[in-house]
């Protein structure tokens, strides 16, 4: 009976040990990009950090996502443990209920709240060597793939407008998926794509043909009202120097539901890990404290200790 007394309190020791560890597990529900993105290859890399960081104490669940628009709508109906990315400006056209958030304005946007940046989305205007076009304005006449419903693809429109080319162009009618076999046949002189730095497909193209990534000047990067960005020489196969180019910032967000401590956790755990993950993914070199201004909103009470302790110091539209 006192073995069987002894094997019956062990059991229920055990089981509250369990019990313990379970309720200490947080988890979080981390929303970005289409499966197959380099953003989503993102998702699943900070998940992997954050249990490794936290010793198991943080599970994060990557979630597909549709896209900016959608990751700020469903901060409207999420709970404390909702994180999801999006360009800061999407977040306040939000809050204000401007562009495509117009008559959807809801005070939960309000409650929006920064963690910390991420890879941005990056420019790339990539030409075959061959077409000898190695600026913009080099573009007349020439067929170029932009893809369809990216912000790639908006973006090269917006540019090709900026810069007079509109009418000069010839758009290919392709998926940009199909960009480097298309650039590769020469079906076309080049694409537009926006990603983190180094992207996939650019560094896919630059190994199986010769290409040429221009740059943009100072003026016509300031003439675009973007964020201007250096991808540095040796990104590409066969880039000798670096690339000027623009910038849309990405940061990963929460909201106030979610408490300070996790808050604090996940931040402190992003930036304590980002050199091991620029070690396998070199896109995480892209992020470092220069990031930190272009996060115009405020930051989450917990990642602002993170920050504090840090040293990192925050603009007041941060606070």
């Amino acid at each position: 009976m006192k073995n069987f007394m002894r094997s019956a309190a062990a059991a229920i020791a055990l089981t509250t040990i369990g019990l313990t560890t379970a309720s200490a597990e947080t988890r979080i529900t981390y929303k970005s990009a289409k499966t197959g993105s380099s953003y989503y290859q993102m998702g699943v890399e900070l998940a992997e950090a954050m249990k490794s960081g936290t010793d198991g104490d943080i599970i994060v669940t990557i979630e597909e996502s549709q896209g900016s628009v959608q990751n700020v709508m469903e901060a409207r109906a999420r709970g404390g443990d909702y994180v999801f990315t999006t360009p800061p400006a999407l977040v306040g056209l939000a809050q204000e209920g401007k562009a495509m958030f117009e008559g959807k304005g809801d005070p939960k946007f309000s409650e929006i709240r920064a963690l910390f940046p991420i890879p941005s989305l990056t420019m790339h205007f990539v030409m075959s060597q061959e077409s000898g076009v190695t600026d913009i304005t080099g573009l007349a006449g020439k067929t170029i793939l932009l893809g369809k419903g990216s912000f790639g693809a908006t973006e090269g429109e917006k540019y090709l407008g900026l810069f007079g080319m509109a009418d000069s162009v010839q758009i290919a009618d392709v998926e940009l998926s199909n960009a480097v076999a298309a650039l590769k046949n020469g079906q076309i002189d080049g694409f537009v794509t926006a990603g983190s730095w180094p992207a996939p497909n650019v560094i896919e193209a630059a190994a199986s043909t010769p290409v040429t990534v221009f740059s943009l000047t100072p003026e016509q990067i300031a003439e675009t009202k973007r964020t201007a960005l250096t991808i540095p020489a040796g990104t590409y196969a066969g880039q000798e120097a670096d690339i000027e180019t623009t910038s849309l910032p990405v940061v990963a967000y929460t909201t106030t539901a979610m408490d300070d401590e996790t808050a604090y956790q996940l931040t402190k755990t992003f930036w304590e890990s980002k050199a091991k993950l620029a070690e396998n993914s070199p896109w995480w070199n892209g992020v470092d404290q220069s990031l930190m201004p272009t996060i115009g909103t405020t930051i989450h009470p917990g990642a602002q200790r993170y920050y504090a302790e840090a040293g990192i110091t925050l603009t007041d539209a941060q606070k």
